[in-house]
């Protein structure tokens, strides 16, 4: 399998000489749910999360998307006992900018100590000393990107950036206009944003940052598609003997050659079928008609 996943390419982040393997891995879900609390405390099996993790490694996957906020403290915890001593080639990038409430509740979290406290968190709960990536999540809407100046909490990531507590920084849930913003007050190395065959509102900014060398990390491969989007990428996918998933992230790895993919599990039965996305080829005709899907709402 590690030879295998090295089909998906690799990508360097900008201005660094971190390289990483397009096919990465998403921690959310190894977190718990608590009633209508999703993401939250520990999952039910947690040697179970602990072997999707040494397995994605062993795999080759060099890449692991997490979050102090998934449990909270939760999956950094899990990916610790799990990982630690991490591999040398490991690229772990976290999210700051949402702060759990007690009824689970995502809170906007940007003044100057939040952030302060969610970067000493991540770095405590993973056993680090610096963090490779630090995602700021923007937090102006609940339902998505929404404008609003990232001047302020990015000025304090670069300030921690400045003593060695992050090395990276990126952006997610955030509009083209915050992107832009963003990369006059700090190097950007990333874009986290909610992107699939579907949902294609980033198409510009995807071909905008591939020009400019930053990668594009979308999330939910399979989130917000309509009933005719699901039935025609169910259709593609038995014409070409896959799953829905594995075809909609073979679809993203075509897309574009810095987007980097991130899908979550926590199953060792889905983690080696989203694995087998990287040896996907779709053919030119099959991409065109799955291309067709975004404008198919009914």
């Amino acid at each position: 399998m590690r030879q295998e996943i090295r089909q998906a390419g690799s990508f360097t982040l900008p201005g660094t000489d971190r390289t990483v393997r397009r096919m990465g891995y998403g921690a959310m879900q190894l977190a718990g749910r608590d009633g209508d609390k999703l993401v939250w405390g520990p999952p039910g099996d947690v040697e179970g999360a602990v072997a999707v993790l040494r397995e994605a490694i062993a795999s080759g996957i060099n890449h692991i998307d997490t979050a102090d906020f998934y449990g909270p403290h939760v999956t950094n915890q899990i990916i610790r006992k799990a990982l630690f001593p991490y591999p040398e080639d490991l690229v772990i990038a976290t999210k700051v900018g949402p702060l759990r409430g007690e009824d689970g509740s995502w809170l906007p979290a940007f003044s100057r100590d939040d952030l302060t406290a969610a970067v000493h968190d991540n770095l405590r709960n993973l056993k680090l000393d610096v963090l490779d990536v630090v995602n700021l999540r923007a937090m102006f809407s609940r339902h998505g990107p929404a404008e609003g100046s990232m001047e302020a909490p990015l000025t304090v990531l670069a300030e921690l950036q400045q003593k060695g507590l992050i090395r990276h920084i990126g952006v997610s849930n955030v509009t083209p206009a915050q992107v832009a913003e963003a990369r006059r007050i700090v190097p950007i190395v990333c874009v986290q944003n909610h992107y699939n065959l579907a949902h294609r509102a980033d198409d510009a900014l995807v071909a905008d940052l591939a020009r400019d060398g930053i990668a594009y990390v979308p999330y939910f491969p399979l989130g917000g598609f309509t009933p005719l989007q699901s039935g025609v990428l169910s259709e593609a996918a038995a014409r070409l003997s896959a799953t829905p998933m594995q075809v909609a992230l073979a679809w993203l790895l075509h897309r574009s050659p810095n987007i980097l993919v991130i899908p979550g599990t926590s199953s060792l039965e889905h983690l080696r079928e989203n694995l087998k996305a990287v040896s996907l080829q779709i053919p030119a005709h099959e991409l065109a008609e799955l291309d067709v899907m975004a404008g198919q709402q009914s």
